[in-house]
C-alpha cells in the first residue's frame, strides 16, 4: 500500500521540478562543474532541451518585464523572449548543450609529415562577462607524424564552432580547442592563432571599434622548434 501511494507522489513532485534543476542535480551527483564554457550534453536527457527552451523563455520574459518593456502591446518585442531563448540554446551557446560533432578519422597512410595550415576559420562566440559577441578568425597549424589521425579540413571548422559556441574567454577557448584537436589527431605539433573583435569593448565600455585581441597556443614541436614556429606565423596571411 505504501509503495503504491508513494510512487505517484514522487512522480508528481518530479513533474513540478524545473528541468534546469534536474540537470544541475545530475551534474552535482557526478561532481562535474558547469561553467559557462563547459559542455554539459552528457547530463541532458532526450526531450529536455525543449523543456529547457520553455524554461529560459519564461525567465527571459521576466527580464523584459523588469526592464519595463510592454511586450503585450509592443509588436516588435512580442515574441522576443522566445527568440532570445532559441538564440542562446540553439545557436550562440549551442556548444554547451550538444555533443561534439562526429569526426571521421583516417590513418596517415602516406606518412605525411609536412606542415599543414587551415584557415582563416571564421568563429563566433560571446564573452562570458557581458554575453556580447566575440567574432574573429582562427588559423590552425598541424605537423603530423605517421601515427597521426587525419581528419577532413571542414572538421577543423566544426570543432572550432563547437568550442566557440559557448560563453567564452578567448584565452581559454583557444586552449580548449587545442586540447580537443590534440586528442583527436595526435600530431607532433599543433599551433593555433586567434584574432577577434570583442563587442564588450566595441558596443559598451570604452566603445573602441578597432581593437582586436590576438593570442596563440603552441604544442609539441612548435614549442621546441623556433624555425617551425616562424614558418607557421609567416605563412598566415596578414591579419586584420
Amino acid at each position: 500500500m505504501l509503495m503504491k501511494s508513494d510512487t505517484p507522489l514522487q512522480d508528481a513532485t518530479d513533474e513540478g521540478t524545473p528541468v534546469s534543476v534536474k540537470i544541475r542535480e545530475r551534474l552535482a551527483q557526478a561532481r562535474k562543474r558547469f561553467n559557462a564554457n563547459d559542455n554539459i550534453a552528457k547530463f541532458i536527457e532526450p526531450g529536455e532541451l525543449e523543456k529547457l527552451l520553455d524554461e529560459v523563455t519564461g525567465k527571459m520574459q521576466g527580464v523584459l518585464d523588469s526592464l519595463v518593456i510592454d511586450t503585450a502591446t509592443d509588436h516588435n518585442t512580442h515574441n522576443t523572449a522566445r527568440r532570445v531563448a532559441k538564440m542562446y540554446l540553439n545557436e550562440v551557446f549551442k556548444g554547451r548543450y550538444v555533443h561534439a560533432p562526429t569526426i571521421t578519422e583516417f590513418p596517415n597512410a602516406e606518412h605525411l609529415n609536412e606542415l599543414m595550415i587551415v584557415g582563416p576559420i571564421t568563429v563566433r562566440s560571446a564573452c562570458s562577462h557581458h554575453f556580447c559577441p566575440v567574432i574573429g578568425k582562427i588559423w590552425i597549424g598541424v605537423l603530423p607524424n605517421e601515427h597521426t589521425n587525419v581528419i577532413g579540413l571542414s572538421k577543423y571548422a566544426r570543432l572550432a564552432e563547437w568550442v566557440m559556441g559557448r560563453p567564452q574567454i578567448q584565452e581559454e577557448a583557444v586552449v580548449q580547442l587545442a586540447d580537443l584537436i590534440m586528442e583527436k589527431t595526435q600530431p607532433d605539433g599543433l599551433a593555433i592563432v586567434m584574432e577577434a573583435s570583442h563587442y564588450c569593448m566595441a558596443w559598451r565600455g570604452v566603445k573602441d571599434m578597432d581593437s582586436k585581441m590576438i593570442n596563440s597556443v603552441m604544442r609539441g614541436v612548435f614549442l621546441k622548434d623556433s624555425t617551425l614556429r616562424r614558418e607557421f606565423l609567416a605563412l598566415i596571411p596578414q591579419k586584420g
